[in-house]
């Protein structure tokens, strides 16, 4: 799986929070994921069962268990606008201790390497998460992927660092204790 600019509108503009995702599968499932922000000068790997690196370092989520001291980090709101998720990511937000919005794939990331505790994408495909739910989880933490629900536009991606995973699902509506 290869999205070669995840973050167009990001990487049109000028904006370095933009990556390419590239994932290796096998029988439905992420072997090896990396993510290059080369305008960061980033490069995020893992493979399954070997741990999550960064620039050639190993990383880990965050430790932090509270809702109410959690970065939440998201893609634009216009997404979560147009899928109706924008009352939802605002009330969750409203909860924890900052918000910002930084794109798909560096929300993940961010809580991959455990800068932020919560990544909330609106609406994205499989292309899009095949990558970094694998880094996400060999760092430790956890990754639901609902890209299956729209087949045209795809669907909400969260991840967590696992610790507060089953809070932030319920904020957004899903099942505590999903993933994918």
């Amino acid at each position: 799986m290869i999205d070669p600019i995840d973050g167009t509108r990001s990487f049109v503009r000028g904006n370095e929070t933009w990556a390419t995702l590239i994932a290796l599968q096998r029988d439905g499932e992420s072997v090896v994921g990396v993510a290059s922000a080369p305008a960061m000068r980033l490069r995020f790997h893992a493979t399954l069962g070997g741990g999550a690196y960064l620039n050639g370092r190993q990383i880990h989520v965050s430790k932090i268990s509270e809702i109410s001291e959690a970065l939440i980090t998201h893609t634009a709101i216009r997404g979560f606008v147009i899928t109706n998720q924008a009352e939802r990511l605002v009330a969750l937000a409203g909860r924890c201790w900052d918000a910002r919005g930084v794109g798909n794939s560096m929300s993940h990331l961010a809580v991959a390497r455990g800068t932020a505790d919560i990544g909330w994408t609106s609406r994205a495909n499989l292309w899009d998460y095949a990558a970094l739910k694998l880094v996400v989880t060999e760092a430790g933490g956890r990754f639901t992927d609902r890209s299956g629900d729209d087949p045209v536009r795809g669907g909400t991606g969260i991840s967590s660092n696992g610790l507060l995973h089953d809070t932030v699902l319920e904020a957004a509506g899903y099942p505590a204790g999903e993933t994918s």
